[in-house]
């Protein structure tokens, strides 16, 4: 995959991550790029094609590939956290929440683009996945079990469209310094640090994307003897 004269299409690129990819895809000299937003009136950034898009809407996904129709780089970035808990008053709505726009969301989108990209070569997607894909805090657990279900369904999609040639790759990343983790005081990577690192390794065609030192260092526990995501660290 090649950035630029690259045609991308954006999830969630009104603000922190994704809004960070847009900007370092024109920087990269992309052709074009769709920012995709709930409201497009708050994607701010010039030069980018503002699009309606909320990824649990089939509606506004379906007019969204049909407009765009020269996409060749999908990154399906948009998604949610509400920090609950499995047993919490309020983990089945917050895990269904979750689930719908960061399982089924990049789902829905990856089948409606997927003709797409056929058409215009193959391309690639990008699904932005967590360390928490491999790993369950109490106070993050629903949103793991989305992102975990999303890391499924990466590895699944690279299967599936291997064949149209386009390449899949998930980006696992732990904190990063956006509105989503404004709460939190561990050590956070910057935006554009990952999405730096994550288009050079697009292309080159990586399949599996590990954006920082906690990425790396859960993924090689994963093959400890007793797991790196049983119980909790210290444990």
């Amino acid at each position: 995959m090649r950035i630029k004269n690259s045609v991308a299409f954006v999830t969630g690129a009104n603000r922190g991550l994704g809004l960070a990819f847009a900007k370092a895809l024109l920087a990269g000299g992309a052709r074009k790029v769709y920012a995709a937003a709930r409201d497009p009136q708050s994607i701010a950034l010039p030069g980018v094609t503002r699009i309606r898009l909320d990824v649990t809407n089939a509606d506004e996904i379906a007019a969204a590939a049909h407009e765009a129709r020269d996409v060749d780089l999908l990154i399906n970035n948009a998604g949610i956290a509400r920090g609950t808990s499995f047993l919490g008053s309020d983990a089945i709505g917050a895990a269904r929440a979750e689930m719908e726009t960061n399982y089924f969301g990049p789902l829905l989108v990856s089948r409606a683009f997927a003709p797409v990209l056929a058409a215009n070569g193959g391309g690639a997607i990008l699904n932005v996945l967590s360390v928490l894909s491999w790993l369950s805090f109490p106070s993050s657990a629903t949103y793991g079990a989305s992102k975990a279900a999303a890391w499924s369904l990466t590895n699944g999609l690279r299967n599936e469209l291997a064949a149209q040639g386009t390449q899949v790759a998930g980006l696992h990343v732990g904190y990063m310094d956006t509105h989503m983790a404004a709460d939190i005081s561990s050590p956070k990577s910057q935006p554009e640090h990952v999405v730096r690192l994550a288009l050079e390794a697009l292309e080159t065609g990586a399949e599996e994307i590990l954006a920082d030192e906690i990425s790396r260092s859960v993924k090689r526990g994963l093959s400890n003897e007793r797991g790196v995501y049983i119980g909790l660290p210290g444990r």
